[in-house]
């Protein structure tokens, strides 16, 4: 018990942010270990797109699989577009195909909030409810633990299409928007830490990148609405539109550490970017309901 809470702490330091529900997570990680016959509840993770919810889901899913509570076995991910199938009956036959698949083990079910009567956009999602009723069945005979991962608004038009769904999934873990700060300190983060497969793997910050001044051009460029639509989402798009700018602005002379310092400017530039595609990307979608 004693390593799986240290490996959750660990892996919980590694994310930026969400302390309030790191704690509350640690609280209920903690009473699930001291008693290893307690079922593991299912769970629903809310919040906006970027927020860290399918990051701690799988984190959450791998401490239940370690110590063998109840669902002993590795965790399951599914898309919406994994349950649902484009004809009737036929998405009850591929939800239950799936359940069966990982039956006796962790189903996490991410951008859950696409099974609810309809997405984002207001369009209704065909058949996403039976996919729906297939898990609370699956939840209702035991076999399966299922996390839930959507954003908070439409998550709510999933508790309300299905009548057991607020008693059967009895855990809900709000997680907030991430501040300047946060964003900012997982900016740097993903540059000192980076992925080979990653766009930036090699490049580094120029020294007028303290953390302080990152937040600074968080702040200035980008709106409440907009870092909450997009919370870590934003952090990417600052990263490889940054890289795109110093590409920009590079002669093809360049040498050495210039081509690869990504600086200030350039992630100032990297947001302009963004705002512009976002924009035109709004215009367009105005465009096509009038």
């Amino acid at each position: 018990m004693k390593g799986a809470m240290e490996e959750l702490d660990l892996e919980l330091s590694k994310i930026i942010g969400l302390e309030e529900l790191k704690m509350k997570l640690r609280q209920w990680a903690k009473g699930m270990l001291l008693d290893q016959n307690r079922r593991a509840p299912h769970m629903a993770f809310l919040g906006s797109s970027g927020a860290g919810k399918t990051t701690i889901a799988r984190i959450i899913g791998k401490l239940i699989s370690s110590v063998g509570v109840q669902y002993p076995t590795r965790v399951t991910e599914v898309q919406p577009t994994d349950l649902v199938s484009q004809h009737s009956n036929q998405t009850r036959l591929k939800t239950r195909k799936k359940i069966q698949d990982v039956w006796g083990g962790i189903l996490l079910v991410d951008e859950a909030h696409r099974l609810s009567p309809s997405d984002t956009a207001g369009n209704y999602v065909t058949y996403g409810e039976e996919a729906l009723d297939e898990i609370m069945y699956a939840i209702e005979e035991g076999g399966v633990l299922v996390i839930f991962a959507g954003c908070t608004e439409p998550m709510k038009r999933v508790f309300s299409s299905n009548k057991g769904f607020c008693r059967l999934v009895t855990h809900f873990f709000q997680f907030n928007d991430l501040s300047c700060m946060e964003l900012a300190e997982m900016l740097l983060l993903k540059l000192s830490k980076q992925d080979e497969r990653s766009r930036v793997f090699g490049l580094r910050l120029g020294s007028g990148c303290s953390v302080d001044a990152v937040a600074s051009v968080i702040e200035r460029k980008t709106s409440e609405r907009m870092r909450s639509r997009m919370n870590g989402d934003l952090v990417d798009h600052m990263v490889n539109n940054g890289r795109d700018n110093l590409d920009l602005r590079l002669g093809l002379e360049a040498k050495g550490d210039e081509l690869l310092t990504i600086t200030l400017a350039d992630l100032e530039a990297g947001f302009d970017q963004l705002v512009l595609r976002l924009s035109v990307s709004r215009r367009g979608r105005v465009g096509k309901s009038n």
